[in-house]
C-alpha cells in the first residue's frame, strides 16, 4: 500500500510539472504589424502582441467574425480580410475598435451576410472600406454604409449593384473618394449624391449607365464613366463654377460633343471611342448653324490640358472649336475620319505639344507662320498625304518627332526656298530642321533619297523601312555622322548599301532584316553598333574586316534565314558562339558545310573545330594543285640554278 501510495504520488507529480510548448503564432510580426496571410488559418489567432497597429488576415479560410478573438485587438488601425470566405459578420464586432481606420473585406461572400437583412453596426472611425467583389446587390450595401460617420474613401467595384438610391449613403455623408467600377448600375436616382457636399471623385466607369442629363456635382473634381452606354452628357444650365478637372467619356457611344458646365477648370477630357461625327453639341447639319457655333465657343474649355477623340467618325474639325483652348498640351483626333486639318492665325494653338493626326483620311495638311509655336511631337501616320507645301515642317520651331509612315510622300533633295504662300510640292524637305531627332518615312512607296538629305537635322532615329525598290544615294546620310543611333532599313529590296554606315560613328541600332544583301560591309574598326539586325537576307558571311569591327560594341545578333558557309570565315563563327554576343533567333540560324560530295545542314551553334578542320574535297584539290605548282615551280628554278653553275664552270675550265 505504502509503495502504490508513492508510485501515484511520483505519477501525479510528473503530470503536475508537465507543460505542453505553448505553439508558437503563424504570423510574422514586424514591430507593430502582424503579418498572417496566407496561412490557410480558419480563425483569427487569439495570442497576438498586445499593442498592434495592423492585422493581415488576407487569403486564407475565415468565414466567420465573431467578438470573442477580435474585440481584444482594440488598439488595430488597419484590419485586412481580402480573400477570405466570410459571410457572416457578428453586429456590432466593430463598435469597440474605435482605433481602426482602414477595414478592408474585398473579396468575400458578404451578400450572405446582407441577405440577413442585419446592419453591421457602427463604423465609428473607418474612413476607408473595401467592399470590392462581394457579390453585393441594390441595397446591400446599404447595411455597411448606415452608420460610418468618418467613411471618407469607399469602394463598391465588381459587384452587382444595378441602382443607387437617395438613401444609399446616407449613413457615410463624409465621404470624400467613392468607386463603383464594374456594377451593372442602369439607374442613378435624383440626389443620390447630394447629401456628399466633399464628394471629389466618382469612379462609375465599366456600367451599364445611358444617359446623364443635368449633371449637377459641382464639387467634382474627377469623374469616370468611362465602358458605359451612354449616348447624352449634359450638365445643368447653372451659373455655378465646377471645380471639375478630369472627365472620362471613353467607351461610350455619345453621338455628339457634351454639354459641359459653362464655367469649370477641366484639364482632361477624353471622348475616345464614341460616335463623334463632329463636334457639334447637337444634331447639326454638317456645316453647322451660327447659333451652333456660337454654342461651341460658349463651351468654357479655356483650362483644357488634354483632349482625347480618336475613334470617332468626325469629318471635320471648325477652327472655332479651339478658340479658347490657349493651354491645350496634348490633342489626339487619330482614327476618325478627317480629309483636311489647318491652324491658322486666329486659332494658333501655340502651346500645344503633342498632335496625333493618324489614321485618318487626310489629303490636305497645313500649318501657317507662327502657329503651334510649342509643338514637339507629331503623329500623320495612315493618311493619304502626297503634296505638301515643302517647307511645312520648317514652319514648327520645336518639333522633335515627325511619325510620317504610311503616306505617299516623297524626299526633297535641299530645302526649297521658303514662301511666306504655302506652296505644293511633290516632295517635302527634311533638312535644316535644328530640333528634329525622330523620322519615319517607312512605307511611303519613297524610291529615291537624295544626296544630303538631311542635312543639318541632327536626327538620333531614322526609319526607312518598307519602301520595296528604294535607292539611298552615297551621302543621304550626310551631317548624321555623330548625331544617329538608329537606323531601319527593313524590307526594302536592297542589294548592297551605298553609303558606308561606319562613317556614322554613334550609330547603335540598324536593321537591314527582309532585304537581299549578299555582304554587311564596315571599313571602319571602330563601329558603335550593338544591335544588328540581319535576318532574311542573302549572306553567306560577315567580311573580316566587318567582324572585327562588331566584336567590340555587338551585343545582339539577328542572322536567321540567311544562307550561310559554316566554315568560311572562322571568326564569324567564333563571334556567332561568343557568350558575349546574344543571338535571339540562334535556333533558326543555320549553315552549310560541304562532307564528301554533299552540302550539309546545320545549326550554327552545333558547328565544332573538327566540322571545318578537314577542308572538303574541292578545296582540296585546288590546295594540292597550288602545292604541286609551287614544288614544281620550286624545282625548276633550283635545277635552272644549278645547271647555270655548271655551265659557268664548265666554261671556265676550258679556258684555263
Amino acid at each position: 500500500m505504502g509503495a502504490s501510495f508513492w508510485l501515484i504520488l511520483i505519477v501525479v507529480n510528473d503530470v503536475a510539472a508537465f507543460k505542453p510548448p505553448q505553439q508558437s503564432s503563424p504570423c510574422e510580426v514586424v514591430q507593430m504589424d502582424v503579418f498572417c496571410n496566407d496561412k490557410n488559418l480558419r480563425s483569427i489567432p487569439d495570442k497576438l502582441p498586445p499593442g498592434i497597429q495592423k492585422l493581415d488576415l488576407s487569403r486564407n479560410l475565415l468565414q466567420n467574425l465573431t467578438q470573442e478573438v477580435l474585440a481584444v485587438y482594440t488598439s488595430v488601425h488597419h484590419l485586412n480580410l481580402h480573400s477570405n470566405k466570410i459571410h457572416f459578420i457578428q453586429p456590432g464586432i466593430f463598435n469597440g475598435l474605435t482605433n481602426l481606420q482602414v477595414l478592408d473585406l474585398s473579396r468575400n461572400n458578404l451578400d450572405a451576410f446582407a441577405a440577413l437583412k442585419k446592419d453591421v453596426g457602427r463604423l465609428t472611425s473607418v474612413e476607408t472600406l473595401d467592399l470590392s467583389d462581394n457579390g453585393l446587390y441594390t441595397g446591400m450595401s446599404d447595411y455597411f454604409l448606415r452608420d460610418a460617420p468618418a467613411l471618407m474613401n469607399l469602394s463598391l467595384d465588381g459587384n452587382s449593384l444595378t441602382k443607387i438610391d437617395k438613401s444609399t449613403f446616407a449613413g457615410s455623408s463624409a465621404l470624400r473618394k467613392i468607386h463603383l467600377h464594374n456594377n451593372v448600375i442602369l439607374e442613378i436616382k435624383e440626389g443620390a449624391f447630394e447629401s456628399l457636399n466633399d464628394l471629389t471623385e466618382l469612379d462609375l466607369s465599366m456600367n451599364s449607365i445611358t444617359c446623364i442629363t443635368d449633371f449637377n456635382l459641382s464639387q467634382l473634381k474627377l469623374l469616370n464613366l468611362s465602358k458605359n452606354s451612354l449616348e447624352l452628357f449634359q450638365a445643368i444650365d447653372i451659373d455655378t463654377e465646377y471645380e471639375l478637372l478630369y472627365l472620362d467619356l471613353r467607351e461610350n457611344k455619345i453621338p455628339y460633343f457634351p454639354v459641359l458646365p459653362k464655367m469649370n477648370r477641366l484639364m482632361y477630357l477624353d471622348l475616345s471611342r464614341n460616335r463623334l461625327r463632329g463636334v457639334n453639341t447637337s444634331d447639326t447639319t454638317e456645316e453647322g448653324s451660327l447659333k451652333d457655333q456660337d454654342g461651341l465657343s460658349q463651351q468654357d474649355l479655356s483650362q483644357l490640358i488634354y483632349l482625347d477623340m480618336s475613334f470617332n467618325q468626325i469629318r471635320s474639325l471648325p477652327s472655332v472649336f479651339f478658340d479658347r483652348m490657349m493651354l491645350l498640351k496634348t490633342l489626339n483626333i487619330s482614327n476618325n475620319c478627317l480629309e483636311t486639318f489647318s491652324v491658322s492665325h486666329e486659332t494658333p494653338l501655340n502651346s500645344l505639344k503633342t498632335l496625333d493626326l493618324s489614321f485618318n483620311a487626310m489629303q490636305n495638311l497645313s500649318f501657317e507662320h507662327n502657329t503651334l509655336l510649342s509643338l514637339e511631337v507629331l503623329y500623320l501616320q495612315g493618311n493619304y498625304l502626297n503634296l505638301l507645301d515643302s517647307s511645312i515642317f520648317h514652319r514648327l520651331p520645336r518639333i522633335r518627332e515627325l511619325h510620317l509612315q504610311q503616306n505617299y510622300l516623297s524626299i526633297c533633295g535641299s530645302r526649297p526656298q521658303v514662301s511666306q504662300k504655302p506652296h505644293h510640292h511633290k516632295c517635302v524637305s527634311f533638312s535644316s530642321i535644328p530640333t528634329l531627332r525622330y523620322l519615319s518615312l517607312s512605307g511611303n512607296s519613297l524610291e529615291y533619297v537624295p544626296q544630303k538629305a538631311f542635312y543639318g537635322s541632327p536626327l538620333q532615329v531614322l526609319d526607312l523601312a518598307r519602301n520595296p525598290g528604294i535607292f539611298i544615294h552615297e551621302y543621304a546620310f550626310s551631317s548624321l555622322e555623330t548625331s544617329l543611333t538608329h537606323l531601319t532599313l527593313k524590307e526594302n529590296n536592297l542589294q548592297s548599301l551605298n553609303t558606308d554606315l561606319s562613317v556614322l560613328i554613334n550609330l547603335r541600332f540598324v536593321d537591314l532584316s527582309t532585304n537581299m544583301l549578299t555582304s554587311f560591309p564596315l571599313s571602319n574598326k571602330d563601329s558603335s553598333i550593338e544591335i544588328l539586325n540581319l535576318r532574311n537576307n542573302g549572306l553567306i558571311t560577315l567580311d573580316y574586316d566587318t567582324v572585327v569591327a562588331l566584336e567590340g560594341t555587338l551585343k545582339t545578333l539577328y542572322v536567321s534565314s540567311n544562307p550561310l558557309s559554316c566554315c568560311i570565315n572562322p571568326r564569324f563563327l567564333n563571334m556567332v558562339q561568343a557568350s558575349n554576343v546574344k543571338i535571339p533567333d540562334l535556333a533558326s540560324v543555320t549553315c552549310l558545310y560541304t562532307r564528301g560530295s554533299k552540302n550539309v545542314e546545320m545549326n550554327i551553334a552545333n558547328v565544332l573545330p573538327e566540322h571545318c578542320k578537314t577542308l572538303d574535297s574541292k578545296s582540296l584539290n585546288i590546295l594540292i594543285v597550288v602545292v604541286t605548282s609551287v614544288g614544281l615551280i620550286v624545282i625548276l628554278v633550283v635545277a635552272f640554278k644549278l645547271c647555270h653553275m655548271k655551265r659557268r664552270r664548265h666554261n671556265s675550265s676550258f679556258k684555263a
